[in-house]
């Protein structure tokens, strides 16, 4: 009983390796201990949960109230603040996404599928904050709720990927099957991602260019730049909790069913074996 999978027989490697040269590929398969996972997230969660929200307050606080107004954008500009993480962090959760597809495709890690679960939910709250507070800013700004410019499109369409993977997980009778058609979506769908990051370069777009590079200085003031990062942080922390809570909670949930199970098909192998 002490032994029983948290994932079920379904979803572990059934076949044994042959002795000799390993296979080469990550080191990835000891996390799929739930009893080590559970021990570890148990340790790492408080502490990321602390550490991100008071991040993400510090950062909002300093840059809704304490930050100047920009020269030509005014007050509005504070919508940032909660825009450019949230536009952040949508695209890095379908990333992450696509990750566990392939750790999921290939490598076949337990942990893949539940994480890709998990992910899929928060980043398409995450890229619904975006959509929206990005609209709140193009309407002063712009004069219009919603403009069809490429890059608002594209992250609309991983707005729908986002649904599309919550939905495809839930379509099936079999998890396995739903799993793995979210797994090829979530790698299809990686292909918009650098169409969001570029689209304001290949396209003339009403949306102004990245003010933050890795190949060049940054164009956005000191004193905006600052409380920006700060909130880009908290944010990243404040995900990554949200979802390391969502993942133990699924694992959890997924242990206790395995023992239930193992032990209702005990209970009928004795009353079997008594009746014989």
């Amino acid at each position: 009983m002490e032994n029983v999978s948290a994932f079920g027989p379904s979803e572990r490697p059934t076949r044994q390796t042959p002795a000799g040269p390993k296979r080469r590929g990550p080191n990835l398969h000891r996390f799929a201990n739930p009893g080590r996972f559970l021990r570890l997230s148990g340790a790492i969660l408080p502490w990321l949960t602390v550490i991100g929200i008071a991040v993400t307050a510090f950062g909002l606080t300093w840059g809704l109230f304490f930050s100047p107004p920009d020269w030509q954008q005014g007050d509005t500009v504070r919508i940032m603040y909660v825009h450019v993480p949230a536009a952040w962090l949508a695209s890095a959760g379908y990333f992450s996404l696509a990750v566990c597809a392939v750790l999921s495709l290939v490598w076949r890690h337990p942990l893949a599928d539940l994480a890709a679960q998990e992910i899929g939910p928060v980043g398409a709250v995450f890229t619904a904050i975006c959509l929206a507070t990005g609209s709140l800013w193009g309407k002063p700004m712009w004069g219009a709720w919603w403009v069809w410019d490429a890059r608002l499109t594209s992250v609309l369409v991983l707005f729908f990927l986002y649904l599309g993977q919550i939905a495809l997980i839930r379509a099936f009778d079999d998890p396995q099957r739903g799993y793995r058609a979210a797994a090829i979506l979530a790698l299809i769908g990686s292909v918009n991602l650098p169409i969001i990051k570029f689209s304001v370069d290949w396209w003339n777009t009403l949306h102004q260019p990245a003010s933050i590079t890795l190949t060049g200085a940054p164009t956005i003031a000191p004193a905006i730049l600052w409380p920006l990062l700060y909130s880009a942080i908290g944010y990243t922390l404040v995900f990554a909790a949200i979802v390391l809570a969502r993942l133990r909670a699924a694992v959890m949930e997924r242990r206790v069913r395995t023992l239930l199970l193992a032990r209702a098909d005990h209970a009928a192998s004795g009353a079997g074996a008594v009746a014989a």
